[in-house]
């Protein structure tokens, strides 16, 4: 297995641990839909994403955004704004 196959087995790992806590919140949540902020603030997922040298505005939501969006892309999770906010549940 060579490093590119490596890093995005991880990914996928990452994704599917994203996707078993959207699952679990889910039943606590109105129509399922769990609230981005609170998957982002309950696993830390905020990060900065410029190098330090560079002007940054603090963490961002980049890294969850970007995992929402694989596991969006799979038709594993829906996604809807309501209210300037994002929400996330399984399709299943």
């Amino acid at each position: 297995m060579n490093t590119k196959d490596r890093i995005h087995g991880l990914i996928k790992e990452i994704s599917s641990e994203v996707l078993r806590f959207i699952r679990e919140h889910e039943s606590s949540s109105n129509d399922r839909w769990v609230p981005a902020a609170q998957i982002k603030n309950d696993l830390e997922l905020n990060f900065v994403a410029v190098p330090r040298t560079n002007q940054h505005y603090g963490q961002r939501g980049w890294f969850f955004a970007t995992i929402a969006r694989l596991l969006e892309d799979q038709n594993l999770i829906e996604y809807k704004k309501s209210n300037r906010r994002a929400y996330y549940r399984t399709t299943g």
